[in-house]
């Protein structure tokens, strides 16, 4: 009987590999960079961990996954240096390289946050930009709260 449950066990433990491996692909799926996760309403944050520490560094809060990870990368390289596997290697700054030294956890965060917050505001500028029809019209939704002013205004 007891060879009975030791069998069991061991089916079921390969059966666990395939649940791992199935696993795996949906977690590469969710999560598409190194140091970052969506949360349940849609929003990409990055956090990374002080070296040698249980501390984290909080690095924001962004609509793209993209500046999420921009944000987790420049982090990473204020701490490890060059040896750091960054998501975005080709878009290092060529300025981060030469200033890259010792900084405090609120200095790499305030650095982090600008660039997730720069490329933020970029992806959000491409996506909102207005598209036009085939009437000439921009079918993007005004503002109803705001005065028009002269430059918005159509006069014909």
């Amino acid at each position: 009987m007891e060879g009975g449950c030791c069998t069991a066990s061991s089916t079921s433990s390969s059966g666990g590999t395939e649940i791992s491996d199935s696993k795996r692909k949906q977690i590469r799926q969710d999560k598409p960079y190194r140091g970052i996760r969506m949360r349940k309403w849609g929003k990409w944050v990055a956090e990374i961990r002080e070296p040698n520490k249980r501390s984290r560094i909080w690095l924001g809060s962004y609509s793209s996954p993209v500046a999420a990870a921009r944000a987790y990368d420049t982090a990473l390289f204020y701490l490890r240096g060059r040896s750091a596997r960054l998501n975005f290697p080709e878009f290092l700054v060529e300025e981060v390289v030469s200033d890259a030294r010792d900084l405090s956890a609120a200095a790499i965060r305030k650095k982090a946050t600008e660039v997730g917050a720069r490329v933020d505001a970029l992806q959000t500028a491409e996506h909102a930009s207005p598209v036009s029809n085939n009437s000439g019209r921009v079918s993007e939704k005004p503002d109803l709260n705001e005065y028009p002013s002269p430059e918005t205004s159509e006069d014909n």
